[in-house]
């Protein structure tokens, strides 16, 4: 009964109660919520206010508008469609992502696609001789050098790129040079004799 007297009395004082107050704040705030315009979703952005890039891939030239904080692997799988290249943690640990970027292996998780801009990127894909695997795709089925196979195509591109900076490798160098690449089947040792085969292939 008290506190119905404050409020009636506040109320007589200033023209509003504590109710009346909060339901207008409430209409107010409402009613901004609904006038403020709504975020575009990505992928609406106005594509003439990106910078635009310039990409070989697979020798196929590419020129397309990305946002700043596009990946090349984002590019190549979601803007692109090659799909050959896997995401595997996308924090530059396992090493499922792999291409070649000017005939050297990179992690296309850390790559920005700006990075890459007039630059040559080979993915798994690019090394098919038409509708036949290339020497390294082979060597890999020939060796039996996969087993869930989700890693294999950062690990061909990893072996492609050590064989064309040391086309007859040691097991040492092959093991260093395929340090980059985690296998969760634990298929180390029938990856490296595919690496081993590879090398004799491209002869």
């Amino acid at each position: 009964m008290e506190k119905k007297k404050r409020e009636v009395r506040n109320e007589s004082s200033t023209g509003m109660s504590r109710r009346n107050f909060l339901g207008t704040v409430s209409a107010g705030a409402l009613g901004a919520t609904i006038a403020r315009p709504v975020p575009r979703a990505s992928g609406q952005e106005d594509s003439g206010n990106l910078p635009q890039v310039t990409i070989t891939i697979n020798g196929r030239v590419h020129q397309l508008r990305v946002e700043p904080r596009w990946t090349l692997l984002y590019v190549l799988r979601d803007k692109l469609g090659l799909t050959g290249t896997k995401p595997g943690c996308e924090r530059g640990e396992c090493g499922s992502c792999t291409v070649l970027i000017d005939g050297v292996t990179r992690y296309s998780c850390l790559t920005l696609a700006l990075e890459a801009d007039g630059r040559q990127v080979t993915t798994v894909e690019g090394l098919m001789q038409g509708e036949q695997l290339g020497p390294v795709q082979r060597a890999f089925l020939e060796e039996d050098g996969f087993q869930c196979g989700y890693c294999t195509p950062g690990q061909v591109m990893s072996a492609e790129g050590l064989l064309r900076q040391k086309p007859n490798p040691t097991i040492d160098e092959i093991q260093i040079g395929m340090s980059g690449n985690l296998c969760r089947c634990g298929a180390y040792d029938h990856i490296f004799k595919s690496v081993r085969r590879a090398a004799e292939l491209r002869k």
